[in-house]
């Protein structure tokens, strides 16, 4: 590492220290300090759910996003600074097909560098987003450049995309090292859902009936500004965040596709939601309220990479950041007039309620849940494994930087890889953690082989990208490395955490 980037990491390990010493021991649950607003909120469901405009490509085939700052209502009567794809919170959605590579040119007109990831994508390293891959305004293109070591491009960088992977509910959001967490709390996330042959062959919601969700959660200043922990408001400095927000941050606020608690009227009938946690570091539990009449709440068709084999009925799900839950709700049970509440059950207070249904009619259905959903799913087994590795997710130390959130003890450093996979290869991953880690992987998909030596969670099921791992937890995934060989990262996907150095490389060789 440099000299400059010594510095960096001391500074983020004295924070760390100090302020683990004054936090006790983290709550069971909570994954992060909760961060509250200072202007009047908002009664719940006031507000009626918007739905992002989906994007489009250009003339050339091209699509372009310009990231920009924007003033836009997020509590009603305030005006709140965004930066946002296109000016939007949350970003436009990509509703694209398997096989069908598309380009998406990024712009950038904030006043800082940004790096764009397609979260779940199996992309060619040069297109990924790893976090020293910046593009850089071109204000400071020139002064920019005495202090980084990466890959720098000035104004805009286009993306190539292959799509040749299985059908998913995938996302978008900032990465750039040391800095994510407050760029994506400002605003720069959106959805990204990708199809093929097979899911359009069932006859599953589609058109209005199908409906992304992007919870996220934030906190709000007097005049309307979002409100972020960061000891440096440039963001161009130092980074970090200060006290117990090295935990992660959790606002007290619910967002859904950006609006606060709110609401959608629906018809009786069956309902595809693509829900996403988006939160820097909370986790959600979700529940419905009052829950059906009979059968289970939600029927479980897929997780973070794609269908499952069959579906699933669970009462409710567990989602840590990044993670994502695609369900069918079937309203036909509720009388019309029913007013039905999506809870979080890991909130108090206001972060209790996410957002609410309301039963307006009954309405002809012509959707049906398969009992199959798939045959080109394939079980991993551990006979398949041609190697095994342990990541440890932890605040470490003590050493010559203090303690700060480390993989296998060492903090992040873009020019070490922890681990050389081969092409075409499965992994057994051990990872182990001291705190509240959702843990994703780049490139690879997964699948979750046990937790504590015991069969997976319901929400584990499926290919996945993301792992929650709880405090002192033990969970063994099998990863595939399938699709470009290159430089990739693994990392904790609370995003405090991944910006205070708890990040890996890996080199699929």
């Amino acid at each position: 590492m440099t000299p400059n980037k010594w510095s960096r990491r001391k500074f983020l390990g004295t924070l760390a220290a100090a302020s683990l010493a004054g936090c006790g021991i983290p709550s069971p649950e909570r994954a992060g300090a909760l961060l509250t607003s200072r202007l009047p909120l908002p009664e719940p469901f006031t507000v009626a759910l918007p739905i992002p405009r989906a994007a489009t490509p250009g003339p050339d085939g091209t699509y372009e996003l310009v990231q920009r700052p924007a003033q836009v209502e997020i509590i009603p009567g305030t005006r709140t600074g965004i930066w946002g794809y296109d000016g939007r919170f949350p970003g436009p959605t990509f509703d694209v097909r398997r096989g069908r590579p598309i380009r998406v040119r990024i712009v950038n007109t904030l006043p800082v560098p940004t790096s764009t990831h397609l979260h779940g994508g199996v992309t060619p390293a040069p297109f990924d987003g790893y976090p020293t891959h910046l593009v850089v305004p071109q204000q400071l293109s020139g002064s920019f450049q005495q202090h980084h070591h990466g890959r720098l491009t000035p104004h805009e960088f286009t993306h190539e995309y292959p799509l040749d992977q299985p059908a998913a509910t995938l996302w978008y959001h900032d990465h750039r090292m040391d800095f994510t967490a407050p760029q994506v709390y400002r605003g720069l996330a959106g959805m990204f859902l990708l199809r093929d042959d097979i899911e359009e062959a069932l006859p599953l919601p589609r058109g209005e009936h199908e409906i992304p969700l992007l919870i996220c959660d934030r906190a709000f200043d007097e005049d309307g500004s979002f409100r972020y922990p960061s000891k440096d408001s440039t963001l161009l400095g130092e980074p970090g965040v200060m006290g117990a927000y090295h935990q992660g941050v959790e606002g007290d606020v619910i967002l859904v596709n950006g609006a606060p608690w709110p609401q959608l009227e629906v018809a009786a009938v069956r309902y595809r939601l693509r829900i996403l946690n988006a939160c820097n570091a909370r986790r959600l539990g979700l529940r419905l309220d009052p829950p059906p009449p009979s059968g289970a709440a939600f029927t479980l068709i897929g997780s973070d990479a794609g269908l499952l084999a069959a579906p699933r009925p669970v009462d409710d799900l567990l989602l840590a950041g990044a993670e994502r839950a695609d369900v069918i709700l079937d309203f036909s049970a509720y009388p019309p007039g029913t007013r039905v509440v999506l809870h979080n059950f890991l909130g108090t207070g206001y972060t209790r309620d996410v957002m609410r249904f309301v039963i307006t009619r009954r309405s002809d259905d012509d959707s049906a849940i398969p009992a199959k959903l798939t045959d080109d799913f394939r079980t991993l087994t551990r006979a398949e494994a041609v190697r095994e590795r342990r990541f440890d997710f932890r605040l470490s130390g003590p050493g010559p930087h203090g303690k700060m959130w480390m993989v296998n003890g060492q903090p992040f450093d873009p020019g070490t890889a922890l681990a050389t996979p081969r092409l075409g290869t499965t992994e057994l991953w051990t990872l182990t953690s001291d705190f509240h880690h959702p843990i994703h992987l780049h490139l690879a998909h997964f699948q979750v082989l046990s937790r504590n030596g015991r069969a997976p969670r319901p929400s584990d099921a499926g290919w996945k990208d993301t792992v929650d791992v709880r405090p002192y937890e033990v969970v063994q995934v099998l990863a595939c490395f399938e699709g470009f060989r290159g430089r990739y990262v693994t990392h904790c996907h609370n995003l405090e955490h991944e910006d205070m150095a708890m990040m890996a490389n890996f080199d699929v060789v």
